[in-house]
């Protein structure tokens, strides 16, 4: 058996690994324990009851959070002309259409989000290959598909943040930082939450939110009670 570090160790002491904990305590013992020399994030790791291999059962959206992200975000945008010149206003980091294009197939992705025009798709859908696999693919259904770049960046810049369910069923995103304090991280995770149960498909069956445990960069996970995320 694998030898546990001693910081690993030391963080975990006091926390009851089969033990559901109100959200507000579980945030209080991640930042008891957040000893690292950087602003660790807060992770939120929520199992669904669904099968992502089924259309009917896929989860996806957007959650804006009410106390931001804490992370600075740079986004892209595919656009031309006054919808160019709109996103460059709004605060996009990098605005173009076939120069961006160009730019990513080289394989330079210096951006955490990108958002596009519905006329630049055709140019877009060419790096699929490159984005999809980095979830950094437009969608309408998530906003980053608009004529409305500038809310899209604005958006994004203010803490919007995109999930989607994974294979095993669970839904991971960050939602602030150790230094946030704690009534933020409840706002946050009790927003992004909300969402999720809100992007429940219509082929989901039995119990859709199972588990919800959060935890931080270099901390342990705590087990949430969930009904003490929903109230």
């Amino acid at each position: 058996m694998a030898k546990i570090a001693k910081r690993v160790a030391k963080t975990r002491e006091g926390i009851d690994r089969n033990k559901l904990y109100p959200l507000a305590d579980a945030i209080g013992l991640l930042k008891e324990r957040a000893t690292a020399k950087f602003d660790e994030t807060i992770e939120l790791a929520i199992n669904l009851g669904v099968d992502p291999r089924h259309a009917d059962q896929m989860v996806r959206g957007v959650c804006q959070l009410p106390n931001g992200t804490g992370r600075t975000v740079r986004v892209a945008v595919f656009a031309r002309g006054t919808k160019a010149d709109e996103a460059k206003a709004a605060g996009a980091d990098i605005v173009g259409a076939e120069d961006l294009v160009d730019i990513v197939q080289g394989g330079t992705i210096d951006f955490d989000r990108c958002i596009a025009t519905p006329d630049m798709m055709p140019l877009v859908g060419r790096l699929g290959k490159v984005l999809g696999p980095r979830g950094l693919m437009p969608n309408p259904k998530v906003g980053t598909v608009s004529q409305d770049v500038a809310g899209a960046v604005k958006a994004a810049k203010g803490g919007a943040v995109e999930f989607r369910v994974e294979k095993a069923g669970i839904v991971h995103a960050g939602v602030g930082k150790v230094s946030f304090a704690s009534d933020a991280l409840v706002e946050n995770i009790r927003a992004f939450l909300d969402a999720v149960q809100k992007a429940k498909p219509t082929g989901a069956k039995g119990t859709y939110l199972q588990r919800v445990s959060i935890s931080s960069t270099m901390g342990p996970g705590v087990k949430v009670d969930p009904s003490s995320v929903t109230a």
